[in-house]
């Protein structure tokens, strides 16, 4: 399992941007807030809890960036997960 790096929060998006490095490919990725629902249910994680639940789930979010770079659809609930534009 590669490391998945958070860059930080985009408000905008409501989400997390991190970089995954798999398979020889640096691709940068957006993780939704809703996906860490059960952290806080109703309210936004904190950024530790946000860090710790990226963290903890990190394999499947590797796996959503890899299959979202090879033109595949994640497996539910990771299929919320996309990826950034690269300039």
């Amino acid at each position: 399992m590669s490391p998945v790096e958070v860059i930080g929060r985009d408000v905008a998006r409501e989400a997390y941007r991190v970089r995954v490095d798999a398979a020889g490919l640096a691709r940068t990725a957006y993780v939704p807030e809703c996906l860490m629902e059960s952290l806080r249910p109703g309210q936004r994680p904190s950024h530790q809890e946000a860090y710790e639940w990226i963290a903890a789930h990190r394999g499947k979010i590797e796996k959503a960036v890899i299959a979202r770079a090879a033109a595949r659809e994640p497996r539910p609930p990771y299929d919320l997960v996309t990826l950034a534009e690269e300039s």
